[in-house]
């Protein structure tokens, strides 16, 4: 087994970026480096650039993402970047989804020792917990599958006129190039994309950002969203 190289310590601009919740930031960055490459949620080649590629270049979402509102965070895998997020977003509330187990454990264990109370975990797939999770202002993911196979798992869980934040990489606009076609299908309405981090991280983060109509998921799965909810009012009436 590669053992992971140290941490580095926190570059200045993670100060500012985080503020009060610097602390919590290094403990998270720590429990990443440690248990994280432990338990396979993070690679050892990884840890020396937890910093900048992986925490502040998630934090800086915060930028694109409205004030006090609802978020799911698809595939949230070692929290990226749903628990940076949160640190930075206190207003949110923000839902961290991810169907493995020995992940959202980690998640549970991280949410409850940085005191995230607005942050709840959740173990399933997108596509399974459609009609049972009330929908979300935003979706957002990161390295999660291509953009069009990312919108047929968040696209749905949004509501009407939600938007779907995306990190990616350089590929952004090429892939969003090729998904066009089953955006459209989803109920898609409107698609950007934006750089975000001036002056914290170089290069800048890329964000996907996909907005929806009145039927997020559209035709098809707005009959899911139904059929899920008729059958989840008759489970409760028994």
């Amino acid at each position: 087994m590669t053992e992971a190289a140290e941490l580095p310590p926190a570059p200045e601009g993670a100060r500012t970026v985080f503020g009060e919740y610097f602390p919590e930031a290094v403990r998270y960055a720590e429990l990443l480096a440690d248990v994280g490459v432990k338990r396979g949620l993070i690679g050892p080649r990884e840890v020396p650039r937890l910093w900048e590629r992986h925490l502040l270049n998630c934090a800086v979402l915060a930028e694109v993402v409205p004030e006090d509102v609802m978020v799911c965070d698809v595939g949230s895998g070692a929290g990226l970047p749903g628990i940076p997020l949160a640190l930075v977003r206190r207003d949110l509330k923000i839902t961290l989804l991810e169907p493995l187990l020995r992940r959202t454990n980690f998640l549970q264990e991280v949410v409850e020792l940085l005191g995230l109370d607005h942050v709840t975990v959740a173990r399933g797939r997108a596509e399974e917990v459609l009609g049972k999770v009330q929908p979300v202002h935003v979706v957002t993911a990161r390295a999660v599958a291509p953009l069009d196979r990312l919108a047929g798992w968040g696209v749905p869980l949004l509501r009407p006129y939600g938007e779907m934040l995306a990190l990616k990489g350089d590929a952004a606009e090429e892939e969003l190039k090729s998904a066009r076609a089953a955006l459209g299908k989803l109920g898609v309405v409107d698609t950007s994309i934006v750089k975000v981090g001036e002056g914290i991280v170089d290069p800048l983060a890329t964000v996907v950002r996909v907005e929806v109509g009145e039927s997020p998921g559209g035709v098809r799965f707005a009959a899911k969203r139904a059929k899920a909810a008729r059958t989840g009012r008759t489970r409760r009436r028994r």
